[in-house]
């Protein structure tokens, strides 16, 4: 009886710490800095904790870079009236982000216009008090 009960203790505590550890603190972004990059979707995925957006960007050499951007969760997006279906592999995409603090290509998403119409929120838009006193 103490061995299973033991078992079960173990296994919730594994399975709790998982969780905690994939949330994580959005430290590793530069949120001082804003950048832009345009390019074409490569894969969206619409993912707890948050989603993720692959961006391919062709440089003025001609070489294409792949970008990692993190973004809200689903939950929250979806509020926005977000979708599963807000942009597929292959749509042109405008994105600003705040760039990952050691230069490696992402960041985290601000907003976006994907096939030309507007995904995200301006925040100074919406909180202009705030957005002044923030600065």
């Amino acid at each position: 009886m103490f061995t299973r009960s033991a078992f079960a203790l173990g296994t919730v505590l594994a399975l709790s710490a998982g969780a905690a550890y994939s949330h994580h603190s959005f430290a590793m972004f530069d949120n001082a800095k804003e950048q832009t990059i345009e390019g074409e979707v490569k894969d969206f995925q619409w993912t707890n904790p948050h989603i993720w957006i692959q961006v391919n960007v062709k440089g003025s050499d001609g070489k294409t870079t792949e970008y990692s951007i993190e973004g809200g969760s689903p939950n929250g997006l979806k509020r926005q009236g977000w979708t599963k279906k807000a942009m597929n592999a292959g749509d042109k995409i405008v994105l600003k982000m705040h760039p990952l603090k050691d230069g490696t290509p992402g960041g985290s998403f601000m907003s976006a216009q994907v096939n030309g119409k507007t995904l995200g929120r301006n925040v100074a838009e919406e909180y202009p008090k705030a957005e002044a006193a923030a600065k």
